[in-house]
């Protein structure tokens, strides 16, 4: 082998150790770099026994360099290479698939159209969240256009617009445009018109159920025929609010021998005697149906990418109708499966919330039974952990189980760092403390020396949860204090009741560390018997009693803890009597 045929070799096979080494986060090896070597270069193959001893140089050098000092040689040797294993880097990251054809569009513009009748519930915390992700993937634009075309049977509650957006806000997400369809009934009216021009529309008066038998007959409606000027002037009849409910409606010309039922002649606009709860819409009776207000919305906001239920198909189906009337292209769609949590026993539904919130049932939103973005954000669950377990899920049209553990975990590695610890025992038993310290000092947090510990008094004894209390003559270790005998005398030790005093003492004893090495004595929290602070515990199964240790009341609201050995938990309030916190999870 020559000087020139070695330098090449060198110089190929310190670019394939490189590719290995960055694309694999590890190590270069000889037998993977030889491989494309050997195929790349044919003319290196009469020399095949001399170049592995080459590689081999080469190999050991890369292994020598740092990562950054790898990926910075590969970039002057082979920059293409490396940008497409950046690429794949960046791909894997991803839990949401690409969006189709984004390449298609200036901007990717997507909508989250929540029905106002309430604040969200867990399962509607998917779509902010999966649209603001794509919107950070895009540098897109994130839309919430409120649906509240139906005042009637879908109600909105005037307090949801607000709780709506506070509660994306909580997700970490800011719309770059809020929309209310509630106010723009004109516009529809006037694509009404334009359709009805076009041939696309009819008024009829037909009963809900005439209208079903002559459809699923696939037979047409006698007013599918009028004359556009007879449908317009009938049409604006409508809009003057001329009609009762149920006597006209304005119906979309589709194929009334269409294979699906559903699509045939649907319904545009209907009458509704229920007044808009908004001051703004309330004189308005003449209401769009969903699939018209969004369809004609979609467009008219620029979005390229619709989200929705499985059980949402035919809304595209018919919306395209439309679409083709106004000659418009419709936006890519992305159907999905629904949302099932487990750790509820109360539906995922709105409307079932509020009934068991207006029974007394739940205390409100933010009850930390309520399946809902209040209660969480109550808890002290923090948005972004709601965010990565809902993406998490992917855009399956399968339906999927979205497991609270996942959201637990998430939020346990962002709160963990900053959660103090404290000591908190339930349903306690007393007992006297002999011959140990008058006070423990376990750390605020045990990965933080630096901010010290907390004082905790035991001269006037200590309370400990009943199966924590150890038996006559065994040991356990109170956390940041001693190791402790219980004794017990007289009746109490038959009795074994251990009420302190009359039940007998925990004795300190001089036992080093090892004892709970050696698995012969628990570690266990406690608290002063006295000088302690009450707390009541909201949680999801439920309200407990407890007492903390006394440092506990220094917290602040909104502070999230961890009381030790029980789980993580919102300080909620410090009042006179007590201090409400609300757990979080383990």
């Amino acid at each position: 082998m020559d000087d020139d045929l070695r330098e090449r070799v060198e110089r190929e096979a310190e670019k394939h150790a490189l590719l290995n080494a960055v694309k694999y986060e590890s190590d270069a090896d000889v037998g993977a770099v030889m491989g494309p070597l050997m195929g790349e270069n044919p003319d290196f193959r009469p020399h095949g026994d001399e170049i592995p001893g080459v590689v081999g140089g080469v190999v050991a050098r890369v292994n020598d360099l740092s990562t950054e000092e790898k990926r910075d040689r590969l970039a002057d040797l082979a920059p293409a290479e490396l940008a497409e294993i950046e690429a794949e880097d960046e791909e894997d990251e991803h839990d949401l698939p690409d969006l189709p054809h984004v390449d298609d569009y200036d901007e990717v513009r997507m909508r989250a159209a929540p029905n106002p009748n309430g604040p969200w519930h867990i399962g509607h915390a998917r779509m902010p969240a999966v649209i603001g992700t794509y919107k950070e993937r895009y540098d897109g634009s994130f839309v919430v256009r409120f649906d509240d075309t139906d005042p009637e049977t879908k109600r909105p509650d005037l307090a949801a617009y607000d709780a709506i957006l506070a509660d994306i806000d909580y997700l970490g997400f800011e719309p770059d445009e809020v929309i209310v369809a509630s106010d723009r009934l004109e516009t529809y009216y006037e694509h009404a018109r334009e359709l009805i021009d076009a041939g696309g529309a009819y008024t009829c008066s037909c009963s809900g159920e005439t209208f079903s038998d002559l459809k699923n007959s696939g037979e047409a409606c006698p007013h599918r025929e009028k004359d556009a000027e007879t449908v317009r002037e009938e049409f604006e009849a409508m809009v003057d609010g001329a009609y009762d409910s149920g006597e006209m409606v304005l119906r979309v010309r589709t194929d009334i021998e269409h294979k699906n039922p559903a699509l045939r002649d649907w319904v545009a606009f209907r009458m509704i005697d229920t007044p808009h709860p908004r001051e703004e819409a309330s004189e308005y009776r003449c209401w769009p149906m969903l699939d018209f207000q969004s369809g004609v919305d979609d467009h008219l906001t620029g979005v390229t990418h619709i989200i929705r239920g499985i059980d949402l198909q035919d809304s595209a189906k018919r919306q395209r109708f439309v679409y083709d009337y106004f000659d418009w292209e419709y936006p890519e769609v992305i159907h999905w499966g629904h949302v099932q949590v487990d750790a509820y026993d109360v539906k995922l539904s709105t409307s079932t919330l509020k009934e068991k919130i207006d029974a007394g049932e739940l205390d409100g939103w933010d009850d930390p039974r309520a399946p809902t973005l209040k209660s969480l954000r109550r808890r002290g669950i923090r948005g972004e952990a709601v965010v990565d377990a809902l993406i998490g899920l992917g855009t399956s049209t399968s339906n999927v189980d979205l497991s609270m553990s996942s959201i637990y975990a998430a939020n346990r590695e962002l709160v963990d760092d900053d959660a103090e610890r404290y000591f908190l025992v339930r349903d306690g038993e007393r007992f006297d403390v002999e011959g140990g310290p008058d006070a423990g000092h376990p750390p605020l947090h045990p990965d933080h020396e630096e901010r010290g510990e907390r004082t905790i008094p035991a001269a006037d004894g200590v309370l400990l949860e009943p199966d924590d209390v150890p038996a006559p003559g065994e040991r356990v270790w109170l956390k940041g204090y001693a190791c402790v005998r219980r004794e017990a005398s007289g009746d109490a030790e038959a009795a074994g009741d251990g009420t302190g005093a009359d039940g007998g003492s925990l004795v300190a004893t001089d036992d080093g560390i090892e004892v709970v090495r050696g698995v012969d004595a628990d570690v266990v929290h406690w608290v002063p018997a006295a000088d302690n602070v009450d707390v009541r515990m909201r949680t999801p199964d439920g309200d407990v009693g407890g007492v903390a240790e006394p440092d506990f009341g220094a917290t602040s609201v909104d502070d999230v803890i961890q009381f030790e050995r029980i789980g993580f938990a919102r300080v909620d309030d410090h009042g006179a009597a007590e201090s409400v916190t609300y757990w979080t999870h383990p």
